[in-house]
């Protein structure tokens, strides 16, 4: 009969870690490092937003169909969306 040596000898365990799935919680961040807010976004030209201005009225008439009489509609709902996306440019 041979005994084994599995029941008397502590295998390490690992680290807990997030909620037991062997997961890393992320690094804390300290509200005085200057690195943690990010880089503010490039700004474009105001020909670079008339152009996305544009662009998405076109896809919206596009989406409805090209029916006449809503062109205003759409080119002020873009102007909307890309502000809304990129900012006052």
């Amino acid at each position: 009969m041979q005994t084994t040596q599995a029941g008397s000898q502590k295998s390490k365990a690992a680290p807990k870690t997030a909620g037991g799935r062997g997961l890393k919680a992320p690094p804390k961040r300290s509200n005085g490092d200057s690195n943690s807010c990010p880089a503010p976004a490039p700004t474009i030209s105001a020909e670079e937003r008339q152009n996305l201005i544009a662009r998405v009225a076109y896809f919206r008439a596009e989406k409805r169909g090209f029916s006449p009489g809503c062109e205003l509609q759409d080119w002020v709902e873009a102007e909307i969306e890309v502000t809304k996306l990129i900012g006052d440019a």
